[in-house]
């Protein structure tokens, strides 16, 4: 979207936040002016232009003053004379360390450009370990810098996109930002797959001509099916990202006409009870495809969604996805982490849940710390990015969200550290497996232990998350078995 004019932003920002003084919002904008000065992107357009786009997607996502002044101010520290302490004089602590978050390091003391991005991203992941709103702020940077990709070389927007496909889109739709994850990894198809990109697009804008009918018309035979039901509700209709849609083609081996979920339609409630009572309603009117129902409600995803999934069979033998959500779940859905940002009389009031939420990323980041090599690191860090989860029990029910192809030991050290460290066996569903066994979602895994046990160094060999790898690691490195 066009960047707004400032008069725009300060509108846009104080339609959410009616009481919040922004006249520090008009300082950020006419010092991050004045600080890139006659500086230019490589598309010949002011440098501030930029600038200005991020600010104007915090504000799109609702977030709070600090952040969009940062949003403004995010390339002062990097790319001019300012200095950190002239902007904490400024503009105070809590908006400088969020633009020292997402400032990038010094290249002089690295060797290869792995150590350069690996370094940069331990950084920002330790900034947004103290403060979630850097990498929001950066997410917002990529956005902009991934729409205005065609000015640069070639080499360099085939590395920007490849980086923006592998660790940025999947970081999005770790912190449940799933309009942003479609749209970073459709910006990225485009550039890496130009042709593949060209031919899926030309058949989805064509399937949506042909199925706009069909689709219009199993909205209102819905209608008329939740009418009586009294229960309150709106009905969205929604189409797969590009890209999600050529990665599920890739998986399932199939042509895109075999695709059925391309498109669906949403079922948006007031409360978790009517989530379930209008799936019961849809499920009396319509046939349900064997296998396809998900309760995402009662077992969440680790990146705050929740909703319920079903596909069903449409009055014309089409197949629909529905997915059933109440307005809070929706918004979660569309803008995740950044949806948590809420004004109360002039402060931000952050959900209660969010911290304990969050716990996954602050381990996460804790478990890289332990990591020394780039390559480990990055490599580390795409795994526990990982889209794919498997969703496996233990005995006693609890349920542990995996990434896909993680083993028994990946399973024993998010039980429990000590479980982990003791391992010398697993049962998967009442059978003995091996320690590099590929969990399934629905397994249930027995961790077997025994006093005095410790890790083997072939573990390292097999085990897929960064928890369990950097635990083992730190215990052989203490034993003087790694360096």
């Amino acid at each position: 979207m066009n960047a707004y004019d400032q008069d725009e932003l300060v509108a846009k920002f104080s339609a959410y936040a009616p009481h919040v003084d922004t006249a520090i919002l008009r300082k950020a904008y006419a010092y991050s002016i004045q600080a890139h000065g006659d500086q230019e992107r490589a598309s010949g357009e002011r440098y501030f232009s930029h600038c200005m786009s991020v600010a104007s997607s915090l504000v799109d996502w609702k977030l709070d003053l600090p952040t969009i002044c940062a949003g403004l101010l995010h390339d002062v520290l990097e790319d001019t004379p300012v200095n950190r302490e002239t902007m904490r004089a400024e503009f105070g602590e809590e908006i400088t360390r969020l633009v020292l978050g997402v400032t990038k390091l010094e290249h002089l003391e690295y060797s290869s450009r792995d150590d350069i991005q690996a370094e940069n991203w331990r950084k920002m992941l330790l900034a947004t370990a103290q403060d979630i709103r850097v990498i929001v702020i950066k997410l917002a940077d990529r956005l902009h810098n991934m729409q205005t990709l065609g000015y640069l070389p070639p080499e360099k927007q085939q590395r920007i996109a490849h980086e923006t496909i592998s660790l940025y889109a999947p970081l999005a739709h770790r912190l449940g930002m799933f309009q942003l994850k479609g749209r970073l990894e459709d910006l990225a198809f485009q550039r890496l797959w130009p042709q593949e990109f060209a031919e899926l697009e030309a058949k989805v804008t064509a399937m949506l001509a042909t199925r706009e009918a069909t689709l219009r018309r199993f909205k209102e035979s819905v209608e008329r099916a939740l009418a009586d039901s009294g229960i309150p509700h709106r009905i969205l209709s929604r189409s797969k990202s590009l890209y999600s849609i050529y990665g599920k083609m890739r998986r399932q081996n199939k042509s895109f006409e075999e695709i059925q979920d391309a498109l669906g339609v949403r079922v948006i409630t007031d409360t978790l009870a009517n989530c379930y009572a209008l799936l019961g309603i849809v499920h009396t009117q319509y046939k349900p495809v064997a296998g396809s129902f998900t309760d995402y409600i009662s077992i969440p995803k680790m990146n705050l969604y929740q909703s319920l999934h079903t596909t069903v069979m449409g009055p014309g033998g089409e197949l629909v996805e529905i997915q059933i959500r109440t307005e809070e779940m929706h918004r979660t859905a569309e803008y995740g982490i950044a949806a948590h940002w809420r004004y109360k009389t002039g402060e931000h009031a952050k959900d209660a849940h969010l911290e304990e939420k969050l716990n996954w990323l602050r381990q996460w980041i804790e478990w890289l710390q332990d990591l020394k090599s780039p390559r480990e690191f990055l490599d580390s860090l795409k795994t526990d990015l990982e889209l794919n989860q498997v969703f496996v029990f233990t005995p006693a029910g609890e349920v542990k969200a995996l990434p896909a192809g993680a083993t028994p030991l990946d399973f024993a050290f998010a039980v429990h550290t000590e479980v982990g460290m003791a391992c010398v066996g697993a049962q998967v569903n009442n059978k003995m497996v091996k320690l590099d066994y590929q969990l399934k979602s629905g397994d249930i895994c027995k961790i077997l232990t025994k006093r005095g046990s410790v890790p083997k160094k072939d573990w390292l060999i097999f085990v897929k998350t960064a928890r369990a790898r950097s635990k083992i690691r730190h215990f052989l490195r203490e034993k003087g078995i790694v360096a």
